[in-house]
């Protein structure tokens, strides 16, 4: 079995200047069979990519929030049927968008309280500014989050929600709400929190919402490509204190084998090496699709994601495998992921005891021009974005092979 061929695809992005460098790996089977260490981690600076290089994992940080708060519940701290406001009183009285269209100010009461559930699987009626239209995109647009948790959250709690709590999905904050609240539960900073329940028992050592000074070191540098190449250094370096607001929906620091560490916990059904983290019943509650039929009608973020996937507590499960594989690519029933807005990427497929990472630092644009240029047919972008799912498809031709 030779799995080289599936780093052709991010070979050649880079060569083509599209992409700094990359950190990939393949486990099957109790086993690392594939580390690819390819080009820098800092262009200007020569530094290349190592496989304990530290990336920004943007939203891969929230399955790691959850399953905190899966721990939590199973020591009966919380419930997924519980009310957050009695946590979380400022959204106690938030009201709900008449009309998704707006305007802001026409509103109607809650039919009912957003509950934990409702976080997990982003059915809260909150959002992104990139994940709803005017003028409820303008108003998230503002959020700072260079302040504390909760003036962040008064913050939020004044805006509309944009549709009553438990009627569809929409991409959301609901999983840095949902950090606040084991924040206050616990009585301790979030930080504190996922190393306690997730971070520490699993030896995730370089997993955090800072790095260590020499982790600074081997930190990966972010570049954004637009129409004239790699743009360098668009975020700065990693923060070797804790920020202000820790968000439990974006905000780790991780590297491949820490990563590998708690997709591994999911896939062995809450346990690694002997450790338990959670228990069975936790880890099937993650890993089982909650979506009615209805909610999948709904695109996520302009997509047709559902077709053949469901959602659990915040990770995509695939519910078809012939019909997630045309869109998606290659991965059996139940396979499991969640990616990061970066282009940090991961899944489990337990129906071949595969776990595979994708690791890279790519700062998208959200704007409207660059969505246009994307349906054009951006040579450049279609060319990194094809890079990930021609190395899944690789890696599972080799190993079918």
């Amino acid at each position: 079995m030779n799995l080289d061929g599936n780093q052709d695809s991010i070979r050649e992005a880079i060569d083509a200047g599209l992409l700094a460098g990359a950190v990939t790996m393949a486990w099957q089977g109790g086993k690392v069979l594939q580390v690819n260490e390819l080009g820098h981690r800092d262009v200007n600076a020569g530094l290349p990519m190592q496989r304990d290089t530290i990336f920004r994992i943007a939203s891969m940080t929230k399955p790691v929030t959850v399953a905190a708060a899966m721990s939590m519940i199973e020591e009966g701290r919380l419930a997924l049927t519980d009310r957050v406001d009695q946590w979380l009183p400022e959204l106690g009285d938030v009201r709900v968008m008449a009309d998704p269209a707006g305007p802001l100010e026409s509103t109607v009461p809650l039919r009912r309280p957003i509950t934990v559930d409702d976080l997990m699987t982003h059915r809260s009626g909150l959002a992104y500014a990139f994940s709803v239209g005017p003028p409820l995109s303008r108003a998230y647009g503002k959020l700072m989050f260079r302040q504390d948790q909760d003036r962040w959250l008064a913050e939020v709690a004044k805006l509309p929600l944009a549709h009553q709590p438990g009627d569809r999905l929409t991409y959301s904050h609901s999983t840095d709400v949902l950090g606040i609240a084991l924040s206050r539960i616990e009585g301790k900073p979030l930080a504190d929190v996922l190393d306690a329940r997730v971070l520490g028992p699993l030896g995730m050592s370089d997993t955090g919402f800072k790095v260590s000074v020499e982790g600074r070191r081997r930190a990966a540098t972010m570049y954004q490509l637009d129409e004239n190449g790699l743009r360098d250094d668009v975020m700065g370096p990693a923060p070797v204190t804790l920020p202000t607001f820790c968000t439990g929906g974006a905000g780790l620091w991780s590297t491949a084998d820490d990563y590998l560490a708690f997709a591994r916990m999911l896939l062995g059904g809450g346990t690694v090496d002997g450790v338990r983290v959670l228990s069975e019943e936790s880890v099937r509650s993650m890993r089982t699709d909650r979506l009615t039929d209805q909610q999948k009608t709904y695109p996520f973020l302009g997509m047709p994601f559902w077709r053949g996937r469901g959602f659990g507590l915040n990770l995509s499960v695939v519910t078809d495998a012939a019909q997630s594989r045309q869109l998606y690519g290659p991965g059996g029933l139940g396979t499991f992921s969640w990616p990061g807005a970066y282009g940090t990427w991961w899944q489990a497929d337990p129906s071949a005891d595969l776990i595979m990472l994708y690791l890279i630092q790519n700062l998208p644009d959200l704007s409207s021009e660059a969505a246009a240029a994307a349906v054009a047919g951006n040579t450049s972008l279609a060319k990194l974005q094809a890079a990930q799912p021609r190395f899944v498809r690789r890696t599972y031709q080799a190993l079918d092979s």
